[in-house]
């Protein structure tokens, strides 16, 4: 029998129009080969025009969804997105006592085109997650709430990415996102910092222009997380992550889901020169 590899549960809110949260999660899950679960923390109203308004879940019913999944399923990693709350976050830090496998966390305070959810996820809640996961995918608007400090260029971005880095003792690695910085470039320069290591290792791609990017921060972070599993190592998660995301960029140019900032194509994957992972 084929060794079976293990399951990654997304912990975040539900997205009904299917471009971000767990619906983004399970598709990219699903799309490179890993078999994906779910425990929603919110229940959103949203389209391709924005989010309408957010209802987080009980958090003791986040707490027993979490628990259901790990107490059954082989789970290697958790991907954290949207929590709702501050309760929530303390349900979900609750859940995770004693999982051993790692922990990547999206911290969702911004959406991807900068419309601000501040008072969805409060900077106390996402800080408590932040503290508990192995690495952080913040952009740019979060990674300043997170470090308390300006990060309106390069330098000013790696240096609240390595402070975090020292102030949470359990972060192995941090993304630090060049979509924001230096938009007038026609190439974007990802970063990925790791603790005890330096200098930030860099991953260079074309800017994408597209239409479709809604869910792109989501989608990231899963990937990253089915990346890691193959791999068990964050140099190479990164990179491939980064590769993937620019792939289904370039893939969802061509189409055009809704009336505002689309999702991105995750069913035309299968398309690409890139394989999904392969089962170990």
């Amino acid at each position: 029998m084929t060794p079976q590899p293990g399951a990654i549960v997304s912990i975040a809110g539900s997205d009904p129009s299917g471009g971000a949260g767990i619906q983004a999660d399970l598709k990219t899950l699903a799309v490179l080969g890993v078999y994906g679960a779910a425990a929603i923390t919110s229940l959103t109203v949203q389209n391709t025009l924005g989010v309408e308004s957010c209802q987080p879940v009980a958090p003791e019913l986040v707490l027993q969804q979490v628990r259901a999944v790990l107490t059954d399923l082989p789970v290697s990693h958790v991907k954290i997105g949207m929590i709702g709350s501050t309760a929530v976050a303390q349900a979900i830090d609750q859940a995770l006592t004693g999982f051993r496998g790692q922990v990547i966390y999206d911290p969702i305070v911004f959406t991807s085109v900068g419309r601000p959810l501040a008072a969805i996820d409060t900077v106390d809640g996402v800080r408590l997650l932040a503290a508990r996961a192995h690495c952080l995918t913040p952009n740019l608007h979060e990674l300043q709430i997170l470090s308390g400090r300006p990060c309106s260029n390069l330098a000013q971005a790696l240096l609240a990415g390595q402070e975090l880095l020292e102030t949470f003792p359990n972060l192995r690695a941090l993304v630090v996102k060049g979509g924001h910085l230096m938009e007038t470039e026609t190439e974007v320069t990802d970063y990925l910092l790791l603790a005890g290591q330096t200098p930030p290792i860099p991953h260079r791609h074309p800017r994408l222009i597209s239409a479709n990017t809604h869910g792109t921060g989501c989608t990231f972070a899963s990937a990253l997380a089915a990346y890691h599993q193959r791999s068990g190592d964050y140099r190479q998660a990164f990179h491939g992550a980064v590769d993937f995301l620019d792939a289904l960029l370039t893939l969802s140019q061509g189409y055009r889901f809704g009336r505002g900032n689309g999702g991105l194509c995750h069913h035309c994957f299968r398309d690409t020169n890139h394989p999904p992972l392969a089962t170990e």
